[in-house]
């Protein structure tokens, strides 16, 4: 309990500033596009880049990593499956759609909720290798080809994954972790903007919104929070327990990283693609209110 309310009060305080900072102008006009440049094209890539380069890559081959991966796609498959023949969204409103329903918030939230409720920061490992060497190349691959204009030779697009400053960061971040060489401090030191870049610029979105679910993309918004904070954690136990038979500590695990809620950076790539920019800020914000109740029902029943 302690780990899941000291997780949200650190997101929520610094969110919280951002919308004040949004409501005085502090930053100008233009304040949440240098955020968002900021964290998309330079902190988080190098964020990202010393967490993987710092892990342990056996975690790869882990059970975890496998029930991990089944409840992630099985959550993704199911918007895909619904917004594009029903919603007839084009692929990169599915593609983020997809992503808020599935991408777990397992750095600014996950951690602290691993340290005091798991016990074991390490434990978000396998979702974030999951996360940012298969999803993230993937889902930004897709992003960046469905750009208006974004066609050129065919060997452009096969290779646009390895100039996305996000999965350069990741996959150079795993080559160094396999190298066994040392990070450099700088690039810790830049990463450690990140967080604060990406929940203040989602904080300073929140001025003048409207409340999430008045739109009219309102059944699809409600559709992915109830996939990233029910349905996801659902097939994580199920998975788990029914066909990888994990018990305990374990089963607790995969669950509550299940239950995380959609990831803040997700907002940055809609608002760098400008892609389903409201969708992204609205699911993120509902399934964030939801995965406390969520979290703390997860942790009574398997703690």
């Amino acid at each position: 309990m302690q780990g899941v309310l000291t997780g949200f009060t650190v997101i929520a305080t610094v969110i919280a500033v951002g919308y004040v900072i949004g409501r005085r102008g502090y930053l100008g006009q233009d304040g949440r596009t240098v955020l968002t440049r900021l964290a998309f094209n330079v902190a988080t890539p190098a964020l990202l880049f010393t967490m993987l380069a710092g892990a342990d890559l056996s975690v790869v081959l882990s059970q975890r990593l496998l029930v991990t991966a089944i409840a992630t796609g099985a959550a993704a498959v199911v918007f895909v499956a619904v917004a594009g023949p029903f919603l007839r969204w084009d692929a990169g409103r599915v593609t983020i759609g997809a992503l808020c329903s599935s991408y777990v918030n397992a750095g600014n939230l996950g951690i602290p909720i691993a340290v005091y409720v798991l016990g074991d920061a390490s434990l978000v490992a396998p979702v974030l290798l999951l996360q940012q060497i298969v999803m993230t190349p993937l889902a930004l691959t897709v992003l960046d080809l469905s750009r208006p204009g974004e066609r050129g030779s065919v060997l452009r697009r096969l290779t646009t994954p390895l100039r996305n400053p996000m999965a350069i960061g990741s996959l150079s971040g795993v080559a160094v972790a396999a190298s066994g060489l040392t990070l450099l401090e700088p690039l810790v030191l830049i990463g450690n903007m990140s967080v604060p870049a990406v929940l203040l610029a989602f904080g300073i979105s929140l001025r003048g919104a409207e409340r999430p679910g008045r739109g009219e993309d309102r059944g699809a918004l409600y559709l992915s929070a109830l996939l990233k904070t029910v349905a996801q954690p659902l097939v994580a136990w199920a998975v788990g327990a029914g066909l990888f038979h994990l018990r305990g500590e374990a089963l607790l695990d995969v669950v509550v990283i299940a239950a995380l809620p959609a990831a803040q950076n997700l907002f940055t790539y809609a608002s760098h693609y400008r892609v389903a920019e409201r969708f992204a800020r609205d699911s993120i914000l509902l399934s964030t209110l939801l995965s406390v109740p969520a979290l703390v029902a997860v942790a009574a029943l398997l703690g």
